[in-house]
């Protein structure tokens, strides 16, 4: 790293060190219920003790000092496919899900299309110059997206709540979706003019028409400005539309939530496990999952098949971007379970439900020359 891009990586740091120490002046929490053990009273916090994180400081200087992550001279290796724009479109039958690219998700399913996290920005910052820039193009932009029913926000994190994204889609043809939102975060929607919003405590439940929704609790964190840390709830969300049941876990570190979630809802269809952002583990542990931590998942859920998400995006932390998937297919062999039950699609590839749903499900999916993609 030469010294200006030296200069520019300390300016940042240095103003997300401070977003986290003016984040000990929180207002009062407007939603606090003392009989809900994970609200406090100027915020949330996750159902199991945290550990502290470790120092920031440390590891933006580490990061910085050892030039990480680090990228090949080729490039990253991820694979990319062109979805099928008449199966998304609906003029091809069956029901389907799409990546679109790290957690945005387009679930197609008896007439409604739903979006997770919607993300497709080329940075996961409040700002154009600083932040995260993309390393992989989203699988459609947003005015290639059909018509969406319903949107579901895991968290208020950057690159999980991206407010182009979002004016983009309350602004679509047809009116706008319905968005799903943890608590907090209705009037962030309201500023903006986007009405068409329900917000929702864990374990709520909500049904927008044949879609039965519930928001589950995962162990992260929220900020999104200098002084409002977990001031909005997270997590993630049960949907279940017409014999499908499909899980989305938005970011997430490892707890006995997830066990949780699989005594109290059943067993799922699918579930989509964040795989990425994991690196280093004494910073990143309380709050990302690693790949044999997302197989644990996958297993302690009873899920019947989970999809690695949440990765080849954003260089977010230190690990290469593409090395996840590897992990994943190595920790899968570890733990004794096929491949095929923990799916690693391209960005861009379309999966078929009815397969999934049936007994002979075998992983199938769109081929990625039948969509006009390159794996």
């Amino acid at each position: 790293m030469n010294k200006g891009g030296k200069m520019v990586y300390l300016a940042g740091t240095l103003f997300i060190a401070a977003w986290f120490w003016l984040s000990s002046c929180s207002p009062p929490n407007p939603y606090y219920d003392p009989e809900k053990p994970h609200h406090t009273p100027h915020g949330f916090r996750n159902n199991h003790p945290t550990p502290p994180q470790g120092s920031f400081m440390k590891w933006r200087w580490e990061r910085m000092r050892d030039g990480l992550p680090h990228e090949p001279e080729n490039g990253y290796h991820i694979r990319t496919a062109r979805p099928d724009a008449g199966m998304l479109n609906g003029e091809k039958p069956g029901s389907s899900i799409t990546w679109l690219g790290h957690a945005t998700l387009l679930v197609r399913r008896n007439g409604k299309n739903i979006l997770t996290d919607p993300q497709f920005s080329q940075r996961a910052s409040p700002f154009s110059f600083l932040g995260p820039k993309r390393r992989t193009q989203p699988a459609l932009a947003l005015d290639e997206l059909p018509r969406i029913d319903i949107v579901v926000i895991s968290h208020n994190h950057y690159d999980h709540l991206d407010e182009d994204s979002v004016m983009g889609l309350a602004a679509q043809p047809g009116g706008p979706p319905r968005f799903f939102v943890p608590l907090g975060l209705k009037p962030w929607f309201a500023s903006r003019g986007i009405d068409t919003v329900t917000e929702m405590d864990w374990w709520d439940q909500a049904a927008a028409g044949d879609v039965e929704l519930v928001f589950v609790p995962t162990r992260h964190f929220s900020a999104r400005s200098l002084w409002d840390r977990n001031e909005t709830l997270w997590g993630g969300w049960v949907i279940r539309i017409s014999g499908f049941n499909f899980a989305f876990l938005g970011d997430t570190g490892y707890s006995a939530d997830f066990k949780a979630i699989g005594r109290r809802l059943g067993r799922m269809d699918l579930t989509a496990i964040p795989i990425g952002a994991y690196d280093p583990r004494w910073f990143m542990k309380e709050v990302h999952v690693n790949p044999e931590e997302a197989v644990r998942i996958h297993q302690e859920m009873g899920t019947r098949y989970s999809l690695a998400m949440h990765w080849g995006a954003f260089p977010l932390t230190d690990e290469p971007l593409d090395e996840p998937p590897q992990r994943l297919s190595a920790a899968l062999g570890q733990a004794g379970l096929p491949e095929r039950s923990f799916l690693i699609p391209a960005i861009g590839e379309t999966l078929l439900l009815e397969p999934l749903l049936s007994e002979d499900w075998a992983g199938q999916s769109t081929d990625c020359q039948q969509t006009g993609g390159s794996c």
